[in-house]
């Protein structure tokens, strides 16, 4: 595996690894930028064929979390972590004591939370540990789950697109065509349902389409259908990739805009996007409520302040649209620069 190519290739960056042999902790955190503060991401855990499919996924999703902070004024870098899930039996306190050893070896330069395979419990397992750890339990002072907090600022986003898009100042009537309606996906149905958006949505899990269904009235559609539904937003809320070469040729929508992480498969289905005039919330943007409510627990934790922060979301997306309409340049190329400008600004003032 070529390391320092891919560290150079998504502009890197520092990677770190932990081998505990006693727990069976095999962990990678990767540090992408830590010009605007403390690098802070997820934790994933997770099966991977490799370990270069999980230095690969670290280092995607920790430079989508400086792109995230960055957009939303964080005082953070972007930082991401997996630990990659024992094929065998393990102890899981255990594991994760070992992977809070490690981060407290790197000395508060990245602060974790929960993500993709884990859990408030083990970040206050973590957290027994080290203090570089955030999402912990409320009753401990912690801002617990942040997945609320993430749907609440893709719903203010895709408010944004629809007023940008269409010309809509609420989402009464609007179609959002769903795809995942789990832990984030569920969350986001429920503020949409409460807006008075018509629903329908596909999960792998049909227990969780079925309790869409009941809770929100929510049309079910299957997984292979969703992104040919047609509506007025497309919203990607389950695994990356999900805008392809095959699915976007089968959009029947003028918006996209989801929670998911790494939504477009490679940058030239920003590209695509934008050339068939279909507005695209570039997911960095809309999805940052989780890492601002994480982030507010680093300051001291105040619900009120995180859920005033991740309402200014709306303001980014549409700044986005606007500027995307204006230039004739695809959203994603937009937000980008917007990034690569907040960051030059912060090595200036540190030089």
């Amino acid at each position: 595996m070529d390391l320092f190519g891919h560290l150079s290739s998504h502009n890197y960056g520092e990677l770190h690894f932990k081998l505990d042999k006693a727990s069976g902790l095999k962990a990678i955190v990767a540090i992408h930028d830590s010009r605007l503060g403390p690098a802070l991401g997820g934790c994933r855990f997770v099966h991977y064929e490799t370990d270069e499919s999980a230095v690969v996924d670290a280092l995607r999703l920790a430079r989508g979390m400086t792109y995230k902070a960055a957009l939303a004024g964080l005082k953070h870098g972007g930082g991401k972590s997996v630990i990659i899930r024992p094929r065998g039996a393990f102890d899981r306190r255990s594991l994760f004591r070992a992977f809070g050893q490690f981060l407290e070896d790197l000395g508060g330069h990245y602060i974790t939370a929960e993500d993709s395979g884990t859990s408030i419990e083990d970040m206050d397992v973590i957290r027994s540990v080290t203090k570089n750890v955030t999402g912990i339990d409320m009753s401990r002072g912690g801002s617990g789950d942040p997945s609320p907090f993430t749907a609440l600022g893709t719903r203010r986003g895709i408010e944004a697109c629809v007023r940008q898009k269409l010309g809509k100042d609420s989402l009464k009537g609007i179609h959002v065509a769903i795809q995942g309606v789990g832990h984030v996906g569920y969350y986001l149905s429920k503020e949409l349902h409460a807006a008075g958006a018509k629903l329908s949505v596909a999960d792998i899990d049909p227990l969780k389409s079925e309790r869409a269904k009941r809770e929100f009235g929510a049309e079910v559609v299957t997984l292979d259908k969703i992104a040919e539904t047609p509506c007025d937003v497309f919203s990607p809320n389950a695994l990356g990739a999900g805008l392809n070469d095959q699915t976007i040729p089968s959009l029947q929508c003028p918006i996209v805009a989801g929670a998911a992480n790494n939504q477009l498969a490679e940058p030239r289905h920003g590209e695509d996007l934008h050339a068939r005039g279909i507005l695209y919330a570039p997911d960095y943007a809309i999805n940052a409520g989780g890492l601002v409510n994480v982030a507010q627990e680093v300051l001291g934790y105040d619900a009120n302040v995180s859920r005033e922060k991740t309402l200014k979301i709306y303001d980014t997306i549409f700044d986005i649209a606007e500027r995307s309409k204006k230039s004739n340049l695809p959203t994603y190329r937009v937000a980008d620069m917007l990034v690569e400008e907040r960051l030059a600004a912060a090595s200036q003032s540190s030089s």
